[in-house]
């Protein structure tokens, strides 16, 4: 009882947090998502070194945030539009550090350097562009697009947990990940469709059509995350990523699915014209 007390209450604040940082104000969203952005990522980095690799993180994770502050200076009208560019020179800098050191596996920790950027960085600086849908013409904070993905995602993983751990029988990779079933996959994946309406009826700016394949690459690309950290974790023979949410584990864990839904659906929004 005293486990379920504390996950629940964890589950509650990091919620909270979360939609706080989303529909608040821009520097509180800045604050939260940039936070998410550091802790995440230095947390994959002390994942992958439980398995003797040796990723440059100061490098990497000054690269992550910095990668954050421009995206939010550009939708913010701080930065000239096309500010990320000065990110293909400086993402060199990573092999560099590693070619002038000492130490071996040059390609190896370099491998794993810009593999954090990439997986943990990049979605979290999208989000600034999710929640200024008008930019670059109209560059207003509206975060109701975020919060209608955050939606569906809790929903999808929820429901998922909870039609697997009661009907669970067919798995859906045992050597991956035994606990994620297809029973749950389906349970999980009804009720984001349901979630994906109800939010064309909270969220008015997205059509329904819109929102029914935002859910449907929420179902797919949440549930390749979950499988890919999945993999990770099974690799280094770990339970968690981390510690830093009690009863839940790491925040690797809480964002794997959502590290993958983020880049797919901003393409998606984009493409759709609904960006």
């Amino acid at each position: 009882m005293k486990d379920l007390s504390r996950r629940s209450l964890t589950g509650v604040v990091y919620i909270l947090l979360m939609l706080a940082g989303a529909a608040v104000h821009p520097l509180l969203f800045a604050l939260v998502f940039g936070s998410f952005l550091f802790l995440t990522q230095l947390e994959f980095y002390q994942l992958v070194e439980t398995a003797g690799n040796s990723p440059r993180k100061n490098t990497g994770l000054t690269l992550g945030v910095l990668f954050f502050i421009i995206c939010f200076g550009m939708v913010n009208n701080i930065l000239p539009a096309k500010s990320y560019l000065i990110f293909i020179p400086a993402l060199l800098f990573i092999f560099l550090f590693e070619a002038f050191s000492e130490r071996s596996g040059i390609l190896q920790n370099s491998a794993v350097t810009f593999t954090g950027f990439v997986y943990v960085a990049i979605p979290f600086s999208l989000l600034n562009f999710m929640v200024h849908p008008g930019y670059p013409n109209f560059p207003v904070f509206n975060s109701k697009v975020l919060i209608g993905v955050l939606f569906i995602v809790w929903t999808y993983d929820s429901m998922a947990y909870l039609f697997g751990s009661n009907f669970g029988k067919h798995k859906i990779h045992k050597k991956i990940s035994p606990n994620k079933s297809w029973e749950g996959c389906i349970g999980g994946s009804i009720f984001a469709l349901i979630m994906g309406a109800i939010n064309s009826l909270l969220f008015k700016d997205i059509s329904i059509t819109s929102w029914i394949v935002v859910s449907l690459l929420v179902i797919v690309f949440g549930t390749l995350g979950d499988l890919f950290e999945s993999t990770i974790k099974r690799r280094l023979n770990v339970k968690d990523s981390g510690t830093i949410l009690p009863g839940h584990g790491g925040l690797l864990d809480r964002f794997d699915s959502l590290l993958f839904v983020i880049p797919v659906v901003y393409v998606w929004l984009n493409l759709s014209g609904n960006l």
